[in-house]
């Protein structure tokens, strides 16, 4: 029987029979995963912080209504979060005028943002739809690699348009 913790005494499990690897060493796997909920907790944030800017930017008012609506949540919901990212830095409330970004918040959407564009524009260079696009890129971006991010990047850089038929794939 297999140890769970080292899969097989070693770093890696191996197909029975096949030697084929099925499972990544444990410290991978595990770190793996880790990455990965540190990206769901900052997904939170980006996905505030990218709204209150583009709010800010269009010339409106953040208000916890307007976010509300745009995430599509309860305005309960809103506000705890909004209590969150102002304790952690990101905003800071003005009675009867909204929220704002604070230099960190105005930081991290710029971030964001530019995640968004580089996983919008290679979508697009994929051939897929714009409907598509616009979902996907929203919820790629902020689970993509920094690694991930720049081959995106380059590969845009080096003409990818060009190279994928751009009609969408049935």
């Amino acid at each position: 029987m297999k140890d769970a913790k080292t899969g097989s005494g070693g770093k890696q499990t191996r197909q029975p029979g096949t030697g084929e690897i099925t499972l990544p060493d444990i410290d991978t796997q595990s770190e793996g995963f880790r990455l990965n909920r540190e990206a769901r907790r900052n997904a939170l944030i980006e996905d505030y912080v990218e709204l209150i800017a583009d709010l800010l930017a269009e010339g409106y008012e953040a208000r916890q209504v307007d976010i509300a609506t745009r995430l599509g949540v309860s305005q309960p919901t809103v506000a705890k979060m909004l209590t969150r990212l102002a304790s952690e830095g990101y905003v800071h409330r003005r009675p009867y005028r909204g929220v704002f970004l604070t230099e960190k918040g105005q930081e991290i959407a710029n971030q964001a943002k530019h995640r968004h564009r580089i996983v919008e524009s290679f979508l697009r260079a994929l051939g897929i739809s714009e409907e598509t696009v616009r979902v996907d890129a929203e919820g790629i971006e902020h689970y993509v690699s920094d690694e991930t991010l720049a081959a995106f990047d380059r590969a845009l850089a080096a003409g990818l348009t060009g190279l994928i038929d751009r009609k969408p794939r049935p």
